[in-house]
């Protein structure tokens, strides 16, 4: 709800057109687009700079998203130093099946890790465009959203007093746990959630992958899945059940899961290396709707969830941000409020397209080792049809690429 308290002891509000709360790609994107079109804005973060730069997340990018970055001036260093992908691979009943999604699109996956692109954006908003940002910032508080003109407050690091910010807009890209989204009453949104009653352990190794692409291992005992980080760093994920403890997945358990898991006729073995980061993911989605709450603009993850099943997290935040630093701009720059009118569905159509592969994907990893032989056999048979059919393997193609969503 609302937060319209006073601000005992504050000093005379600041002022700007939009306040973005949280440093992520979602945020950092529309700050620079605002930026870039001469709009006054502050980003409001609560970890440091340092964090936000190394914080291990998602890496693969679609192309779309990429040349949507690259149309405003923020893909550079990504275009220079990204890996190009052009086909997965999957691997059941001991064997290896390539799927080459660009002979059958056109169309390929880029792979740069999120730290990475938040280091490119957050240095292009801070330091080439001079947008303001506060890092460390606690307890952030939104008033007003319902008025002629809201207003953001927070604690501010250094002095420990509360800062004051009004504003046009705001927008909320802080994440799942975040506050803006927890600030709106209960009756007013509708939060659509999904459990997939599995997890993932995610793991990141000091190791170079063992193939040059994307490795989907769906065996009877749980999927296994290689994502390459770079030369010398790869991400792995295997299957384990919801709420299970990291301590339970020593080194060797580790790798000896995904050299059975990943094993087929003529593969090489995964590449051993340290284990930096093991943490386990459960499995679920959740889509927030409306994404609109009166001067409340929701993006990213603070509005929807979609579980890494299918790498999807990371683009829509960003196709998110696309449509609502553009609608911002042309509200605040040319008075035109119908983007901002038709943000909502518009970013709830692409948001609903990939919950729905996402779900359908699950099956396709998580089936054979459901402890159901019908779903086994079902599963086996989705899969041979990616193998046999032009028509499956082109449908498969578009959901994978993002391209059958549309932008």
């Amino acid at each position: 709800m609302d937060q319209r308290a006073s601000h005992p002891g504050s000093p005379a509000p600041q002022c700007c057109s939009v306040v973005i709360v949280g440093a992520g790609p979602a945020g950092l994107t529309v700050g620079n687009i605002l930026r870039a079109a001469g709009v006054d804005c502050l980003v409001l973060e609560t970890e440091t700079r340092e964090f936000i730069e190394r914080r291990p997340r998602a890496g693969v990018i679609e192309e779309w998203a990429v040349r949507g970055l690259e149309r405003r001036g923020l893909a550079r260093n990504l275009l220079e130093r990204a890996e190009l992908h052009t086909a997965c691979e999957f691997r059941f009943g001991g064997e290896r099946y390539r799927f080459s999604y660009r002979e059958l699109t056109g169309s390929h996956h880029w792979v740069y890790p999120q730290p990475l692109l938040v280091t490119d954006l957050v240095r292009e908003y801070a330091d080439v465009r001079g947008g303001g940002i506060r890092f460390g910032v606690r307890d952030v508080r939104l008033h007003g959203l319902d008025g002629d003109r809201a207003s953001v407050s927070y604690l501010c690091p250094q002095t420990g007093r509360r800062e004051v910010v009004a504003c046009d807009y705001v927008a909320g890209c802080d994440g799942a746990r975040g506050v803006t989204r927890a600030c709106v009453a209960p009756e007013r949104v509708r939060v659509a959630r999904h459990d997939y009653g599995i997890g993932w352990l995610a793991l990141l190794a000091e190791a170079p992958p063992s193939a040059d692409c994307v490795l989907f291992g769906c065996h009877p005992d749980g999927f296994a899945g290689q994502m390459p980080r770079g030369p010398e760093v790869t991400r792995y994920y295997l299957q384990c059940p919801p709420g299970d403890d990291p301590a339970n997945w020593p080194h060797e358990r580790v790798w000896a899961e995904l050299r059975r898991r990943l094993g087929a006729a003529g593969a090489a073995r995964p590449a051993e290396g340290p284990l930096i980061e093991k943490r386990v993911l459960d499995m679920h989605d959740y889509v927030t709707e409306p994404m609109v709450f009166g001067r409340l603009f929701l993006a990213g993850d603070a509005a929807h969830l979609v579980a890494p099943i299918a790498a999807k997290g990371m683009n829509l935040a960003l196709h998110d941000a696309f449509l609502l630093g553009d609608a911002l701009v042309a509200r605040l720059t040319e008075g035109d409020g119908s983007g901002l009118a038709g943000y909502s569905p518009a970013c709830l159509r692409r948001v609903w397209d990939y919950q729905e592969f996402s779900q359908w994907l699950s099956e396709l990893y998580h089936g054979t080792a459901a402890g159901d032989p019908f779903r086994a056999g079902t599963t086996l048979a989705r899969l041979r049809r990616l193998f046999t059919s032009p028509t499956a393997a082109a449908a498969f193609a578009e959901q994978y690429l993002g391209t059958a969503a549309g932008y």
